[in-house]
């Protein structure tokens, strides 16, 4: 599969920049919700593990699952990551490292169309891995701001960018909207200079600019205010207004000017 190759080139991408950070580093806060270094790997290996379950172990799941929904009862889930993956520092980094090194060897094969359980509705192996490389994308943003470092970034952003058309409606309906009957028209420049079109070919909306950019806004790494992203028309920018590609409840963008490489 695929996007399987895209998940791990995702996560070697950010194992590369942080696998000299010294020790003291890993309590470091980032610019996402005051997160630190090691805040983001226990998120990124506690969900590794949890779409791995869902696949190779559904029994494991299903508890991991009751765990998880008593806790968004209460409040939050950073108590079960937290509670689930003790390591910190380096040997957070190791942890992760192997988990989706081995992630990425037992799902190569995978049917993409296998139909898995998760916290909200199911989907399939190719959806739960995607869901992988934006998480893994979208939190290692963070990781290279605070680091004052660009990612090179590449053309499997395809998979991101994809990811944030298809939740065009969800975006709408989790802020209570109703939904708009067209998806905007998108250019979208990618990495390699090739230009992707998406949305539907007679709306009057339109979206023109750089596909990182366009995936950061849906992953919310990034204010549309804070890119060069041309938006046209009132559903294009409500849309940018709201985006939103990951499953949970309404978040607000960041606020413009608050995401950004450190110098």
């Amino acid at each position: 599969m695929e996007q399987v190759q895209d998940f791990l080139a995702e996560s070697d991408a950010l194992a590369e920049a942080v696998s000299t950070l010294p020790e003291a580093d890993w309590s470091t806060k980032t610019q996402f919700k005051g997160w630190t270094v090691s805040d983001v790997f226990v998120h990124l290996t506690f969900w590794n593990r949890a779409a791995d379950q869902s696949l190779f172990e559904p029994d494991a799941f299903n508890a991991t699952l009751t765990t998880i929904m008593a806790d968004m009862g209460k409040g939050g889930l950073r108590p079960i990551e937290n509670r689930t993956i003790a390591e910190r520092g380096p040997a957070l980094f190791q942890l992760w490292q192997d988990g989706y090194r081995d992630m990425a060897r037992r799902w190569a094969d995978v049917d993409p169309k296998t139909r898995l359980k998760w916290v909200g509705p199911e989907m399939s192996a190719r959806s739960s891995i995607t869901a992988r490389q934006m998480e893994t994308w979208a939190h290692g943003q963070e990781i290279f701001d605070l680091l004052g470092l660009e990612r090179a970034e590449a053309d499997r952003v395809r998979n991101i960018v994809f990811l944030g058309v298809n939740t065009f409606a969800f975006a709408f309906k989790l802020n209570g909207l109703a939904v708009p009957e067209q998806v905007p028209r998108l250019g979208l420049t990618a990495p390699s200079g090739a230009v992707w079109n998406f949305g539907d070919g007679e709306s009057p909306d339109l979206i023109e600019g750089s596909a990182v950019e366009f995936a950061q806004v849906q992953t919310q790494t990034r204010n549309v205010k804070d890119t060069a992203l041309k938006v046209s028309g009132p559903v294009a920018g409500k849309w940018m207004e709201i985006a939103q590609c990951f499953a949970g409840a309404p978040e607000p963008p960041p606020a413009p000017g608050t995401r950004f490489r450190a110098a």
